[in-house]
């Protein structure tokens, strides 16, 4: 009897032998998977970091484009972000910097100068304004703020006064 108790033992043994054998290998298994997804959360996150770095880059180049395209208009204020609402809106006002009677002379100076007199430039200029303004509307997604239509008349009416200076008729045109 003492063998086959001993034979039991040891069967006995070898399952749980079996038993642990497997279920070392399941943790091990588990394990595997569990650093796996660690790694792959880890990759993601750092997918997430970079890409709000790259975010954060873009956003600061766009802030420099910005900063470049007022400083060639003239603008020499402080920064946009960083106005009160006060002087925001100072620099909106009819005498601001982005106000009707400043930017509208901007936008006049910039076709009366280019075209230098030239009847045909002027003509091309006026229609450029009218066109660029009508796609503005059409970014904007309809009607933009009654402050961009006031700018666009008195553009337009500072273009017809040099056709009309130069002697030129003036046409209705529109885009």
């Amino acid at each position: 009897m003492n063998i086959q108790a001993n034979i039991n033992a040891y069967q006995a043994t070898q399952v749980q032998r079996k038993d642990k054998t497997e279920e070392v290998e399941a943790l091990k298994e588990a394990h595997k998977e569990s650093q796996s997804k660690q790694f792959t959360q880890l990759m993601s996150e750092v997918q997430s970091f970079v890409s709000i770095k790259v975010e954060k880059n873009d956003i600061e180049a766009r802030h420099e484009e910005f900063q470049d395209f007022l400083k060639g208009i003239g603008y020499e204020g402080p920064s946009i972000a960083s106005l009160s609402q006060e002087e925001a809106t100072e620099l909106v006002s009819e005498d601001g910097f982005f106000g009707v009677t400043q930017t509208s002379e901007r936008i006049a100076n910039f076709v009366i100068s280019g075209a230098n007199g030239d009847e045909e430039l002027l003509r091309e200029g006026r229609k450029g304004i009218l066109q660029g303004f009508k796609d503005a509307e059409e970014i904007w997604g309809g009607k933009l703020p009654d402050i961009s239509y006031e700018t666009i008349d008195k553009a337009v009416a500072m273009v017809d006064a040099v056709l009309v200076d130069n002697g030129f008729s003036i046409l209705s045109e529109t885009v």
